[in-house]
């Protein structure tokens, strides 16, 4: 399990930035220790504990680019040339001669280069006239071929440590001839509901109820970031059996989650039991929508209590559940990157908050995409996510949003 300190997540400031967010998290939290190795097919989403070094180069071999001829550079004069086809050169085959001057060898993509080559002709640049070729000046020295090693070098560094691997990563590791890759273990959290007023889906709905739906918000979050997850159903507010619950959770997780009950009110008990099983502060995160989060740490492991309302689960699990367990992972920082759009509504905010604001994009005749604001701002409506694409994210110093005005567009993919 992560081991860590009970003052991890202490801060002393009246607000706590994002940036700060992520800096306390890189600098305080440490990656679960444990590699193994899996295979490649199982490997999507895992955290690379250590460099990946290239065992081959690749290419392999110098090879052609493209289907056409291949030729000696130093054949070719400022016109046309032409030159007779002595061979023909299929992929998987290594040529059986050698390119003599005036010669050249019809060769398709992937097909190794013959020695004396160094440049290859495209087929649709080129004439043919019985067994000669006739290619047009011009073209420079070693075009459209490509070079051994020129992907990835013998011995270079091939992928990284921390990298979460995606499809395009396990693509260059097989094509290295690796068939398995060494990975952190997946981050373990530990997810619950709070409050005697949730029940589960399904079952009958008294009144004054809610069906739980933090916890199915959750799990398709961290399903995103690979973690191995339990789902511990709700927890009732008994106060006593709430801090044997949590303490029993943290030590077999790194990360406990809960959502609900960890304001001020007398009624919310999770703040009570993390204090008499760990140690907790409240993180004043300058985020809306996000009440303060509950930061703590209970017997090594980290423990994070949300707020109630889905929203505000959605927007501060992006923001702060979200670099932690990448931190867990042992992942290199992935920073969410705002993409430029047009406000399509004028919104007024205070100054010194980040706010995530639910939008709908639209295209606009000019190629521009336009953001438009869902008519609903509280933060238990949950069709304001279903009916949007994003958030658009209002910096902390932003006052005024006019409409045409350019703002930072983060599409719901990337959370």
């Amino acid at each position: 399990m992560a081991q860590l300190t009970d003052d991890c997540f202490a801060f002393g400031g009246p607000l706590l930035s994002i940036e700060n967010v992520e800096r306390l998290i890189v600098e305080r939290v440490t990656p679960v220790a444990e590699v193994e190795m899996v295979a490649l097919k199982e490997a999507h989403g895992r955290v690379l504990a250590r460099d990946v070094m290239a065992p081959i180069d690749l290419p392999p071999f110098d090879n052609s680019a493209v289907d056409g001829f291949a030729v000696r550079h130093a054949d070719l004069t400022p016109g046309e040339t032409k030159l007779a086809v002595v061979d023909r050169l299929m992929a998987g085959r290594a040529a059986d001669r050698m390119v003599a001057p005036g010669e050249a060898i019809r060769i398709f993509t992937g097909a190794p280069m013959p020695a004396g080559a160094d440049t290859v002709f495209m087929q649709e640049d080129v004439r043919t006239e019985g067994d000669a070729v006739i290619v047009p000046g011009g073209l420079k020295r070693g075009a459209n071929r490509r070079l051994a090693g020129e992907d990835v070098a013998r011995g270079a560094v091939a992928l990284a440590a921390g990298r979460r691997l995606q499809p395009q990563d396990l693509s260059l590791a097989a094509a290295l001839g690796l068939q398995d890759l060494p990975v952190r273990r997946r981050v373990r959290v530990a997810v619950f509901s709070t409050g005697d007023e949730i029940v589960e889906p399904g079952a009958p709905l008294p009144a004054a109820a809610l069906y739980d739906a933090n916890r199915a918000l959750l799990r398709g979050l961290l399903a995103r970031l690979d973690a191995a997850v339990s789902d511990l159903g709700i927890l009732r507010d008994d106060p006593a059996k709430l801090a044997a619950r949590l303490a029993a959770a943290a030590s077999e997780h790194d990360l406990v989650l809960t959502s609900g009950g960890v304001s001020t009110g007398e009624a919310d008990y999770v703040k009570d039991a993390i204090g008499t099983a760990g140690s907790l502060v409240f993180w004043r995160v300058a985020i809306k929508p996000g009440r303060p989060v509950a930061m703590g740490v209970l017997r090594g492991a980290a423990f994070v209590g949300l707020p109630g309302n889905p929203v505000a689960v959605f927007v501060t699990f992006a923001r702060v559940v979200r670099p932690l367990l990448l931190r867990l992972a042992g992942a290199t920082p992935e920073p969410l990157i705002a993409l430029p759009v047009k406000a399509g509504f004028a919104y007024r905010k205070k100054k010194g908050r980040r706010e995530y604001v639910r939008v709908a994009l639209t295209r606009r005749q000019d190629g521009a995409y336009e953001a438009h604001k869902h008519p609903q701002d509280g933060a238990g409506v949950i069709s304001s996510l279903t009916a949007t694409d994003g958030l658009a994210e209002l910096g902390d110093d932003v006052t005024e949003v006019a409409v045409g005005e350019t703002i930072g567009f983060l599409p719901y993919a990337l959370l």
